[in-house]
């Protein structure tokens, strides 16, 4: 369960400020994916591609949605509604809703099509599931034309027709049968199963017709649907033919599958690279041809034209000789070079002429984490066009601030209160009782600034829609041999339409020139509260960062907004962050450590951030708890998507929400939420990247 900022309904507002129209070229498959209807092909769809999907054919519904990652990688996650199963016997359990099953399909590209070769990728449909669909396969696709040309062969569903020899059984007779399926528990990837069993071989045409919009497909399937979950599925045909039709960001499809049943869908696509929202912002200012006299300068109008026309809210300013230094925070603008710019122009209006050098230091949280140095005279020649064309980067230097106090000559109130309001969303998907539960309303946040290194903060979650009223029971009947500091969320989520989510007391200083330090006590999440700290070690502009937190918590009691369970545990992690060069713009985090239920374990988390600034990351917690201790899933794992707040606004805006996707949340690997991480707080620190490049 995930807060604020989470909000489900961001999605519609990215794709309504998309103009990307989906490319006619890679339309997607009925089960998600770029394919035909029932078949993969090689084909990948341009980097930063999302789509989500909706498909109808009679006893299924597909709803999917995949991103291309890199332009090697596909992802899909799927949910599929099986029509003709009820989800269990018991009515009071889960009423008359039907089957639900979810499902992850992996498509890698071996090699890109040339003159004289295909296109060649590798996949894995379904895997790590109940495997209503597992597969595997291997696909090629050849371009002629205006034709399409796809061959390829599959295992597994893929496979099940059994129209050609496994090509692996001649290899090994461990190849020539397939192992029994769904062991109960789900979450595992069963290897042993891979490529064995019957094999078959799949192909497809398309066709782009001279009329855009339009195109053709049919395919040759080697599926056999007699062992299908759905049960009775008659199949007349192996080939399915059909349409897609593209308007604007949509994709329509209608196709005749299996010889009798008339199928049809629709997606909806945009591009996280391009996705971009036009904004209304102040032009940036024009640079006059020399600042102000001394006698004219004064702190208060620099710092209101900071704030006003380049978002920058400043807590110190000091002029010495010819020397000017502030410091503050950018709240606007969350490219770096953009913000720099802004500042340095109006620096150049608003400082005093004799000035020749601005240092601009940036903060989070009252700590200095970023210091960039701007030559008057090289800035002047920059901002009014005199030179080459070049960016902003030429002419400044970012360093680590130094160590030393600085005497500032005019400073901003550095305590007081302050406060907030933000949406939160939280949904689930899959449920007993109904395919989609949501929760949705407002985080109000009141913080109190007592000095520069101590703050407090609160915030109460009001509820002003929701359905979990549908909820048929609480904490879930498995047997858990692990404390359950997680399967209590239904009790959590429901106790009270206003509720205290947090309330603590919170620390933090920089030690060194690149070690940032926190503490922190109180109400730190819904679930637990309790103290705890934190340590980081982040040089400037460095690929990699390493952390460690250590904290004492105890289980909130669901029945009461300040009382406390008896459970408490020590629990805490040293974190390993890295920025690879070999996978542009990701971040990998390794996290080794304790988790909230006692076990052991290392966390990997894996995000990709797009031009657009938004990052889709998956994690998986692997510990000493066994797959039989966890329960359904086997260990934990989930899916995100953090997508920038400009994104969805006329007007420059830092900030971030997410969209969390959690199959099954249960008590093994799970972290404690702690309020505040030191390594988004410094992230002024990373590299500057552009977002639109």
């Amino acid at each position: 369960m995930n807060r604020a900022t989470q909000l489900g309904v961001m999605f519609c507002a990215l794709f309504a400020a998309s103009t990307l129209a989906q490319d006619s070229d890679y339309s997607q498959a009925s089960h998600g994916g770029v394919g035909i209807f029932q078949t993969p092909t090689a084909r990948m769809a341009p980097s930063g591609n999302f789509s989500l999907n909706y498909n109808d054919l009679d006893e299924y519904r597909f709803w999917s949605a995949s991103i291309q990652l890199f332009p090697w990688l596909e992802t899909t996650v799927r949910y599929t509604d099986v029509r003709t199963r009820l989800y269990s016997p018991y009515p009071e359990f889960s009423g008359d809703q039907t089957l639900k099953d979810k499902g992850i399909d992996v498509k890698l590209r071996l090699w890109q099509e040339s003159y004289y070769l295909p296109q060649v990728s590798v996949g894995w449909r379904d895997f790590g599931g109940t495997g209503f669909f597992e597969s595997e396969y291997i696909a090629a696709s050849k371009r002629v034309g205006p034709f399409d040309l796809h061959l390829g062969m599959g295992w597994g569903y893929l496979g099940s027709g059994g129209n050609i020899s496994n090509p692996f059984c001649e290899l090994s007779d461990g190849y020539c049968q397939r192992p029994g399926g769904f062991s109960g528990r789900g979450g595992m990837i069963d290897y042993q199963r891979f490529y064995k069993g019957p094999a078959s071989v799949f192909a497809g045409l398309e066709y782009q017709t001279p009329w855009e919009p339009l195109r053709l497909k049919v395919e040759y399937e080697g599926n056999n649907y007699t062992k299908d979950r759905a049960r009775g599925i008659v199949q007349d045909s192996n080939i399915n033919y059909g349409l897609v039709y593209s308007y604007d960001s949509l994709d329509f499809h209608l196709s005749y599958q299996r010889g009798n049943t008339l199928a049809f869908g629709v997606s909806v696509g945009s591009n996280f690279n391009t996705i971009k929202t036009p904004k209304f912002d102040r032009p940036p200012p024009e640079v006059n041809a020399a600042g102000l006299s001394a006698k004219r300068f004064k702190r208060s109008t620099l710092r209101n034209q900071l704030y006003y026309r380049a978002g920058f809210v400043t807590t110190g300013i000091k002029l010495d000789g010819e020397e000017l230094i502030i410091r503050g925070q950018q709240q606007a603008f969350r490219e770096f070079d953009v913000s720099i710019e802004r500042v340095g122009r109006v620096l150049a209006n608003f400082a005093p002429d004799k000035v020749s050098r601005y240092r601009i230091i940036l903060e989070e949280l009252e700590m200095p984490i970023t210091e960039v140095v701007l030559q008057a005279d090289e800035f002047r020649t920059y901002a009014r066009y005199e030179s080459l064309d070049q960016p902003v980067s030429s002419v400044y230097v970012r360093q680590t601030p130094a160590m030393d106090d600085i005497d500032w000559q005019f400073t901003t109130l550095n305590h007081g209160f302050g406060y907030s309001f933000e949406p939160f969303w939280m949904q689930m998907l899959g449920n007993p009782e109904a395919f989609f539960m949501y929760q949705g309303g407002i985080l109000s946040s009141l913080s109190y600034q007592f000095s520069e290194p101590w703050s407090a903060t609160g915030v109460i979650k009001t509820t002003l829609l929701e359905n979990f009223d549908k909820f048929n029971f609480k904490v879930d009947t498995q047997n858990s041999t692990l404390p359950r500091v997680r399967t209590f969320s239904r009790e959590y989520v429901t106790r009270s339409y206003v509720t205290l989510d947090k309330l603590f007391l919170n620390y933090r200083e920089r030690l060194q020139k690149d070690v940032y330090a926190q503490a922190y006590g109180g109400y730190l999440e819904t679930m637990f509260a309790g103290v705890g700290g934190e340590v980081l070690y982040r040089p400037l502009d460095s690929r990699f960062a390493i952390g460690a937190d250590i904290n004492y918590v105890r289980q909130r009691d669901y029945n009461s907004e300040y009382k406390l369970f008896d459970y408490s545990v020590v629990t805490g992690f040293v974190s390993l962050y890295w920025e690879p060069e070999f996978f542009d713009d990701s971040l990998i985090t390794i996290s080794a450590g304790r988790y909230l239920a006692k076990d052991v374990g290392v966390n990997i988390d894996v995000g990709r951030r797009f031009d657009s600034g938004i990052i889709v990351g998956a994690y998986a917690a692997l510990s000493n708890a066994s797959a039989d201790e966890y329960g359904e899933g086997s260990f934990t794992k989930g899916f995100y998507v953090k997508i920038p707040f400009d994104l969805m606004s006329f007007k420059s805006a830092k900030g971030m929400g997410q969209i969390p996707w959690i199959p099954l949340a249960r008590d093994g690997g799970q972290m404690l939420k702690r309020p505040v991480y030191l390594h988004g707080v410094t992230s002024e620190r990373e590299k500057p990247r552009k977002y639109y490049k």
